[in-house]
């Protein structure tokens, strides 16, 4: 039995499974009480390894996807907002949208709870495997500004293409660089009918065209 163990631990070890090692002799003095079937003790060990995985997984996914502060869909109140069609959100939150390539429109004044609901779609979306990205316009434009300058936008607008989400907040916060309307839509263009977006703004549809500087813009919905 000691030598079997000792080869089920350098297996745990080489397969880089921590915590089901970590796991193991709990399991097998409940094995030797007999409270639990080997079957179970064999769940419980793959349970627990792949639950720390997953954990680890969706925190990377965060980082990387830069939707820290973490929010949720059950930390938003509703009841703050009553307008809000809770059902719809939650119908977002299932991610069909994301399927489809669809992007999200979510419009209002400032401290409704925007930035917050499309994080926490973003972190609905991290968990169920899709690559996300989030920023605000500004940081946006910056960056495909400098990709510009450097010779290296059409690799900037992969970068961003590559996400299955991508999330742009704060349109109309502050003022559009000058060419900065044409990148961004460089980047619309660029995902349209390949990813989803959120898009997040303070200001309706009609004053677009006075946020990006382009008459035209407030028919792109």
């Amino acid at each position: 039995m000691t030598e079997v163990l000792d080869r089920i631990r350098s297996s745990l070890v080489g397969l880089r499974m921590p915590m089901a090692l970590e796991a193991l002799d709990h399991m097998m003095r409940c094995l030797e009480r007999g409270e639990i079937p080997a079957l179970e003790a064999v769940d419980g060990l793959l349970s627990q390894e792949y639950s720390n995985r997953e954990g680890r997984r969706v925190t990377m996914g965060m980082k990387t996807a830069r939707l820290v502060p973490i929010k949720t869909i059950e930390g938003f109140d509703f009841s703050f907002q009553p307008s809000l069609d809770r059902g719809r959100i939650l119908a977002l939150a299932q991610l069909d949208f994301v399927e489809r390539a669809e992007v999200v429109h979510l419009l209002g004044p400032p401290g409704t709870g925007k930035s917050h609901l499309a994080t926490a779609l973003g972190v609905e979306a991290v968990r169920a495997g899709k690559r996300v990205y989030g920023a605000t316009l500004a940081e946006v434009i910056d960056m495909l500004s400098r990709a510009e300058r450097d010779g290296r936008l059409p690799e900037r607008l992969r970068f961003f293409s590559r996400n299955s989400l991508l999330i742009i907040d704060e349109i109309g916060y502050l003022p559009i660089t000058p060419g900065g309307a044409n990148l961004f839509f460089q980047l619309v263009n660029h995902r349209y009918e390949k990813g989803a977006m959120i898009l997040t703004s303070n200001r309706g549809f009609a004053e677009w065209g006075e946020v990006f500087g382009e008459p035209n813009i407030g028919q792109y919905p």
